[in-house]
């Protein structure tokens, strides 16, 4: 693959090597109440998502986790349970385990299963914040399969046609193993925009892009001041996107959220989300694992070799760019933004836990 310049840190931010992070990513969620494993695992992909410049869903996700478990939204020592009817799909009940536990443990079954059958299908029921989906999914091609997650959570974000928010931003990854590239990774909300950019347009003063955030009864607005929730990826296409990861992950799995949500049941406003992964075996389709990777390779390499269009700084494909910025932040530490730093730092020093040195 062809790396990209990765921007240089903002002034402020300081790094820290990606182990050290991690290792005290997991102290702090230890102390949080989660076991030792769990706690491993959690850290891994926030760690995983801050490598890989999705800080949103990186680090920065540590506080707020420390809060679910103190609250008891999410459940410190739950009892996830695999239910399974046929050799090639389950339904694991995570008990309210945080989503990196239970969605780990789901990517884990999937894998397990489709080296057997060819191709699986793991829901995942009753969990609490899934995290950065594109992890789950390269878990799976790192096996050398193919892994697609979907996954739906509260209402959050419009849908055509209807005042106020309606459904959740709800998120689809796909990766693709590949033989000399980095894997292929497409992970994407259906929303316009995330609803951090919303809050840090807010913060900044900034206008919106149009007919990307709406106010609370449904009018699409670029003032940040005035806007609550994001609108839906190419209107009713995003709209369409959502509700059917909402068919295909809570439904499915016996534990709606829309319909509760919008129902009188107080219940229903309850956070939780659910999920589904799918791991296929590129074998089971006739050919070998490595002339399917070969293949994706060849794909690739003509995608970038094609004409690079006036302005364009290159032609890249999905998960290229990120992949480069992971291996740099690998080499030279993870930038960890000062609010942040201070978050955890604040949390390390009321749990007796000492930082790793940052530069």
């Amino acid at each position: 693959m062809t790396d990209t310049p990765t921007p240089a840190p903002k002034p402020g931010k300081v790094r820290v090597p990606a182990d050290d992070l991690r290792a005290f990513a997991a102290a702090l969620l230890e102390k949080g109440g989660l076991s030792p494993e769990h706690a491993a695992t959690t850290a891994d992909v926030f760690v995983w998502a801050a490598r890989r410049g999705v800080e949103s869903h990186g680090v920065a996700r540590v506080p707020a986790y420390l809060d679910l478990l103190a609250e008891g939204v999410a459940n410190a020592t739950p009892d996830l349970k695999v239910e399974s009817t046929t050799p090639a799909a389950a339904v694991i009940d995570a008990d309210r385990a945080p989503g990196p536990v239970a969605l780990t443990a789901a990517a884990d079954e999937a894998v397990e299963r489709a080296r057997a059958f060819g191709i699986a299908s793991v829901g995942v029921r009753r969990t609490v914040h899934t995290g950065a989906i594109g992890y789950y999914v390269s878990r799976i091609a790192d096996q050398g399969l193919v892994g697609l997650g979907l996954v739906a959570g509260m209402p959050n974000m419009g849908y055509t046609g209807v005042k106020g928010a309606a459904v959740a931003t709800s998120p689809l990854a796909i990766a693709v193993p590949a033989a000399g590239h980095a894997p292929f990774l497409l992970d994407m909300a259906t929303a316009t925009i995330a609803l951090g950019r919303i809050r840090q347009a807010r913060a900044d003063g900034t206008p919106l892009p149009e007919n990307a955030a709406a106010t609370e009864n449904g009018t699409p607005t670029t003032d940040p001041s005035l806007a609550v929730m994001p609108l839906p990826l190419g209107g009713a296409k995003g709209s369409g996107m959502s509700l059917a990861f909402e068919l295909l992950t809570s439904v499915l799995v016996g534990a709606p959220i829309l319909a509760s949500f919008h129902s009188a049941d107080p219940a229903g406003r309850r956070h939780r989300q659910n999920a589904l992964l799918i791991a296929v075996d590129p074998a089971a389709f006739g050919g070998s694992a490595e002339k399917f990777t070969g293949a994706v390779d060849t794909t690739l390499d003509t995608l970038k070799g094609l004409p690079v269009a006036e302005g364009a700084s290159g032609v890249y494909y999905p998960g290229e760019r990120s992949a480069a910025v992971a291996a740099e932040r690998g080499a030279n530490g993870v930038p960890v933004a000062p609010k942040v730093w201070r978050e955890l730092t604040r949390a390390a020093d009321k749990f007796g836990i000492t930082p790793p040195d940052a530069a």
